[in-house]
């Protein structure tokens, strides 16, 4: 089949890359984006929060040799406020955008390959999945627990299945036009804001498309304490998102809801061991799942990954009840 090229496809695109302290992965990446850039003339925007790693340097040492590359101020930080910017200051005259997690890996042809989903299906939204890839031990480990069962709950947008059209997926791929519509991402949304932005484009009669034909490779936190405050946040996220649009957790979701919970009974072991019973099966399930990928799988990283799934766990359930408790207080429950 021969190459693509700009002609192919049905409008112009500007890519979106929301950045902060990205020093070790943002120059390999925009290298990367470079290639298909010069192709298909693209305009990637790096909507820089404010790095202070060095970030903002290789980026602009970058753009002296390719004027398709822009650094965008973002003053809010946050990957919901970069997109919106990016879009308000570039988004004219242009028919689609496509994010970029300066966080993860994408194959060489990513942008070329969503441009055809999108020409091909007429999709206002097309979606990718995501796997997972670590380097240092715990990484690696978390890596394991993330692309597994136990740590994603099954979600299709991890595991990649056959394209299809569905609710909600890793954001790539967006008409402007329907982004605008809508109002572009919710900044009040520091976590979720893709889940949350999908409720919206679904109410407004937009199809989102999970594309079978490409992916990103995503690089987890590297110690237990960001991959909790991580999952903190994204806990927080879900239970915003929920309450907002007045949604029923999935049966996925609603199982960890119950970790915080259950941990929290062990404090009353001293008056009854049972109560110290749940949070024992929940660790003997995680540890039993991480036993199993080491000797199912053959990978040895499995029973530290169990342990990175309970971090996890613990994580977002707290985030989710400390949401509830947060938005009750404030009187923002229905």
């Amino acid at each position: 089949m021969p190459s693509a090229t700009k002609a192919d496809f049905a409008g112009r695109c500007i890519v979106v890359v929301p950045c902060l302290n990205e020093a070790e992965h943002i120059g390999a990446l925009l290298e990367k984006l470079g290639a298909e850039a010069r192709r298909f003339d693209l305009k990637i925007i790096v909507a820089d929060g404010g790095s202070s790693d060095g970030t903002q340097q290789i980026v602009a040492e970058i753009m002296r040799n390719d004027p398709r590359v822009i650094l965008l101020h973002n003053e809010k930080r946050i990957q919901s406020a970069a997109i919106n910017l990016a879009v308000a200051t570039y988004g004219d005259g242009h028919d689609y955008l496509i994010r970029i997690d300066a966080h993860g890996k994408y194959p060489d042809d990513y942008c070329e390959k969503l441009l055809n989903e999108a020409a091909a299906t007429g999709a206002d939204s097309v979606v990718v999945g995501m796997a997972t890839e670590g380097f240092g031990t715990f990484q690696k480990a978390t890596a394991l627990a993330q692309n597994s069962k136990l740590g994603n709950g099954g979600a299709r947008h991890r595991h990649g299945a056959k394209g299809h059209w569905t609710d909600h997926g890793h954001h790539a791929l967006m008409r402007i036009s329907m982004f605008r519509e809508v109002g572009g991402y919710d900044e009040g949304f520091t976590h979720n804001e893709d889940a949350e932005l999908d409720c919206r484009l679904k109410a407004a009669g937009a199809r989102i498309w999970m594309t079978d034909k490409t992916f990103m490779v995503y690089y987890p936190r590297s110690s237990a304490s960001a991959l909790f405050k991580q999952y903190l946040g994204y806990g927080r996220g879900r239970a915003k998102n929920l309450l907002k649009h007045r949604m029923i957790p999935k049966v996925r979701q609603a199982l960890p809801l119950m970790v915080l919970p259950v941990v929290a009974g062990v404090f009353l072991a001293a008056l009854n061991w049972w109560a110290a019973v749940p949070a024992a099966l929940w660790m003997g399930i995680c540890l039993g799942y991480g036993v199993w990928l080491a000797i199912g799988e053959r990978n040895p990283y499995g029973p530290l990954a169990s342990v990175s799934a309970m971090i996890m766990h613990l994580a977002w359930s707290t985030g989710f009840w400390l949401q509830l408790f947060d938005s009750r207080r404030r009187g923002d429950t229905p």
